[in-house]
């Protein structure tokens, strides 16, 4: 990069502050070859003297120093709200040092001795987060300031339709989309908490779309839906013929998300064995795939998602404690639907015109009536119970206004002309449970579509994906088998419903 063309951006400025001599010039050169200006320092007085003498785009710091630590300079940085990017190089093994930067505000850490590919990759990260400081500080001004509008045009495309998505502009939501837009900024892994159905994997893809990250993969994985002989496969990748099976090389969650970030949702329920592995998986930014003797550098940024207490978890011994304090560094507390009811006719609004939307008909509307009485029903299961009560009404609606019938269910047999006459009075027949030993889930809307969708493959794999077929089988019309494979995510290969006759929609 040359500095003398009139044309050229400006090489980017880093200050090294390193007390071995040998090191600070071994990061002097690594960044000078890759056209940056560099300044070094070699303790934390002398690197305040660079900070008063002018602006850096990015300052990487040793932990320890003889006159201090470097989180005294990160401090320093914070305080004068300067736009630096503050990278702390911590000693191998000193994972509470790393934790406690990044807590303090700094956007990454590397880990002692530095690998220089892994070291190149963060200060460019680094640089690239501080010349989109600007928009950021805008669009969490604009956040809390209250005017969404004007933080949506300060973001970035990706972004902007991140956060538009996080329908809702009531407090609680105000909250957690300017603090989307801070903790998107640095490179702290992040634990998104909240109840099930309360919108966790959008607030990842934000807080992914609103990074530097942005056009890197954002890869989603539930670890509550892999078995548990197949975890370290998919996580960190195997090479062919590793283990029974594996015909090729494949690539696992890591390598996938690399430059991105990967999102492990429902964290609580990796088996204890696999938390150890992605620990240190996590720790040392590398991965060793099933049968290969090298290990894979891996840069991403973890988001994780729980409707666990992981506290408590900790305590009962089901979650190591390590890492959790890795995990949570920042959280992202996601409200129950409950607690932002004002929030109900935009989000039937916009659930709506999606549903819509995917079945390609105009959208229909609720009456305010039902609007009133869906903002007096419990919604145990938020945004995702709401989405189900909407899908259902569309698919049973043959007009355009839908009248919702979310009354108890005593009373859900009341027709359209009067309620339903009293059934003649018989003996309670007793409960059965069909399997007692099983236990009661904790979120039976989820577990319920769980069952539903297992049932709808088996079906579809049956009949060789014949919709019509499969749908004769289970008592569907071909409309509803279809509504309940969109509503599912049910991938369907090659479907040709042209042998059955399709008449009953």
């Amino acid at each position: 990069m040359s500095s003398s063309h009139p044309s050229a951006p400006r090489p980017a400025q880093i200050l090294v502050v390193d007390d071995e001599p040998d090191l600070r010039t071994l990061y002097e050169l690594t960044l000078l070859r890759e056209g940056y200006r560099v300044e070094a320092a070699g303790s934390v007085s002398e690197a305040r003297e660079h900070l008063d003498a002018g602006r850096f785009d990015a300052v990487i710091t040793d932990m320890r120093l003889p006159d201090g630590l470097g989180l005294e300079i990160l401090q320093r940085i914070q305080q004068d709200q300067r736009s630096e990017r503050c990278v702390v190089m911590t000693a191998y093994g000193s994972a509470e040092n790393a934790v406690e930067a990044l807590k303090a505000g700094a956007f990454d850490y590397l880990t002692k001795p530095v690998d220089l590919k892994q070291f190149r990759s963060v200060v460019a990260s680094a640089v690239q987060a501080q010349a989109q400081a600007p928009v950021a500080a805008r669009a969490v001004r604009s956040i809390e300031g209250n005017d969404g509008k004007a933080a949506a045009s300060a973001a970035n495309d990706a972004g902007q339709a991140a956060l538009e998505r996080l329908v809702g502009d009531s407090e609680p939501m105000r909250l957690v989309k300017a603090r989307i837009a801070k903790v998107a900024r640095g490179m702290a892994p992040v634990l998104v908490r909240g109840e099930s159905g309360t919108g966790k994997e959008l607030v990842a893809r934000a807080v992914h779309a609103c990074s530097q990250r942005s056009e890197g993969p954002f890869v989603a994985v539930n670890c509550g839906a892999i078995p548990e002989n197949l975890l370290e496969a998919e996580f960190f990748g195997a090479r062919k013929g590793s283990y029974t099976g594996s015909a090729q090389d494949r690539d696992g969650y890591f390598q996938a998300a690399r430059n991105g970030t990967l999102f492990l949702d429902e964290i609580g329920d990796l088996p204890l064995a696999m938390q150890s592995k992605l620990l240190r998986a996590i720790q040392e930014r590398s991965v060793r795939p099933i049968g290969s003797t090298q290990e894979d550098a891996v840069d991403v940024r973890i988001v994780s998602a729980t409707h666990k207490d992981l506290q408590a978890e900790v305590l009962a011994g089901r979650f190591r404690q390590d890492l959790f304090y890795r995990l949570n560094v920042i959280e992202i507390a996601v409200p129950a639907l409950r607690d932002r009811r004002e929030d109900l006719p935009a989000l039937c609004e916009a659930l709506l015109a999606r549903i819509a939307r995917d079945a390609g008909m105009p959208a229909p509307t609720l009456s305010a009536e039902v609007l009133e009485r869906l903002s007096r029903h419990p919604l145990h299961g938020n945004v995702r119970e709401l989405e189900n009560l909407l899908h259902r009404a569309v698919a049973l609606s043959d007009g355009e206004v839908l009248h919702l019938d979310i009354a108890s269910p005593s009373s859900s047999t009341a027709t359209a002309t009067g309620p339903a006459p009293a059934p003649p009075e018989a003996p309670a027949a007793p409960l059965v449970l069909v399997n007692p030993a099983a236990p009661v889930p904790s979120d039976l809307q989820s577990y319920l579509d769980q069952q539903e969708r297992e049932i709808l493959i088996r079906a579809l794999r049956e009949s060789g994906f014949n919709r019509t077929a499969a749908a004769a089988r289970l008592g569907l019309s071909l409309r509803q088998i279809r509504y309940r494979i969109a509503r599912l995510g049910i991938a369907t290969p090659g479907v040709d419903d042209s042998h059955g006759n399709g008449a009953d929609e």
